[in-house]
């Protein structure tokens, strides 16, 4: 199977390290459109506990709309997931879905220079928090 995120460990408890994420994607461009508190949610759905764990849902308008207007069934594949998961109380854990895929699933060449941006950008904010320690 293809690799479909981009990943990297990062030195900080989950709360800063949310915070880290938070920050590099603002600076990379990417607002926040939709945050899923997956812990939160399993806990009041099924009464189960499991790690901290947030999906925050990145856009950055100018990309979404490029690609849109390339193939608008990408919106089936927005925003890109960024995903934080406590790694332990020292350590936390970054993914995120990589952009490249929406070329790769709909065939459409012209998302390439699109998706290629996204990428870089993106792999930009994992280069930014990682390797992160609690005093940054």
């Amino acid at each position: 199977m293809t690799d479909f995120t981009m990943t990297t460990t990062v030195d900080a408890p989950y709360e800063r390290a949310v915070e880290l994420v938070r920050a590099a994607l603002a600076d990379a461009g990417f607002g926040i459109l939709t945050e899923i508190d997956v812990k939160a949610t399993l806990k009041t759905k099924l009464d189960v506990d499991v790690e901290p764990k947030i999906i925050l849902g990145a856009c950055r308008p100018q990309l979404a709309h490029a690609a849109l207007s390339v193939d608008p069934r990408v919106a089936a594949l927005m925003p890109c997931n960024v995903v934080v998961s406590a790694s332990g109380p020292d350590a936390s854990f970054v993914e995120i879905m990589d952009p490249a895929l929406m070329e790769e699933f709909t065939g459409a060449a012209e998302l390439g220079p699109i998706t290629a941006d996204a990428k870089t950008r993106l792999n930009g904010v994992l280069a930014a928090i990682a390797p992160t320690t609690e005093g940054k």
